[in-house]
């Protein structure tokens, strides 16, 4: 299976015809609860957001900066587990907007390998995105999205030699994942100077579309970054409007709100 034939891919071949980018935007499953974690994932879908990541929440994210890991936090406090996850992902997927699942190895491993990757396709998600989860040790999930239809996104960072990118991005489908900040994640006052440059050498290595996360919380960045990159992944920025505000009407309308602002932004990408 070619991204051309995934949903995703087809998401991201009409954006490249309309002369846009993607907006990705992320949220913890079960976060502030799974009912309410449907409704901010479809309110997001309805102000503007192209693809959902729904990441499954974890006791020990070493990527995820502060405002993730409280929600993540939140989500697990609660008693969320991974086949929530997937009920979310299957309510979500029914909007019609493409559902990607981004999470740590470990819950996989626990639920099982292959046992996941079909009941993620069975609940209408494109694939996974596997922050801590290199290439060389994927091989047990290389053959299950094999099997099941899936779409495998890995990372590359602006430390990443040239031979590690074109050998992640070999194993990738769906779309390449570019951090564009060393660290963890969460919005910034700038994006980063690094991103540019790692998308152009990802480009020297694979057709595949590149998506851009790590940093970005307004309409401007968003721009800025659409600018060079296919999508703009979005977490801690939407997060926070449900962090932020308890009164959960309220919330959903700043978080509808921002995600306007974004996709403004995304689909209007500056030069």
């Amino acid at each position: 299976m070619s991204e051309r034939t995934s949903r995703i891919g087809v998401a991201f071949d009409k954006a490249r015809a309309d002369g846009r980018a993607l907006l990705v935007g992320c949220m913890p499953a079960g976060f502030p609860t799974v009912e309410g974690s449907i409704a901010a994932m479809k309110a997001m879908v309805s102000a503007g957001v192209d693809v959902i990541e729904v990441e499954i929440p974890y006791s020990d994210p070493v990527m995820d900066g502060p405002v993730i890991q409280r929600a993540s936090d939140i989500a697990l406090a609660g008693g969320v587990r991974t086949r929530d996850t997937l009920r979310i992902v299957e309510a979500v997927a029914a909007t019609g907007a493409p559902v990607v699942t981004m999470t740590y190895w470990n819950p996989i491993e626990r639920y099982g390998v292959d046992a996941f990757a079909r009941d993620l396709a069975a609940a209408g998600g494109t694939g996974l995105i596997t922050p801590d989860l290199i290439p060389e040790e994927a091989g047990e999930w290389l053959a299950a999205s094999d099997a099941h239809g899936l779409d495998r996104t890995f990372l590359v960072a602006p430390s990443s030699t040239d031979e590690r990118l074109a050998m992640t991005a070999a194993h990738c489908r769906g779309f390449v994942y570019a951090t564009a900040i060393m660290g963890v994640t969460g919005a910034r006052s700038q994006t980063s100077q690094a991103a540019p440059v790692l998308v152009s050498r990802v480009r020297e290595v694979t057709d595949l579309p590149v998506g851009v996360g790590l940093g970005v919380g307004t309409g401007a960045q968003a721009a800025t970054v659409a600018g060079y990159a296919d999508a703009v992944i979005v977490g801690s920025a939407l997060i926070r409007c449900l962090l932020d505000t308890p009164d959960e009407a309220a919330a959903l309308t700043a978080l509808r709100t921002l995600s306007a602002e974004l996709a403004e932004g995304v689909h209007h990408p500056t030069p």
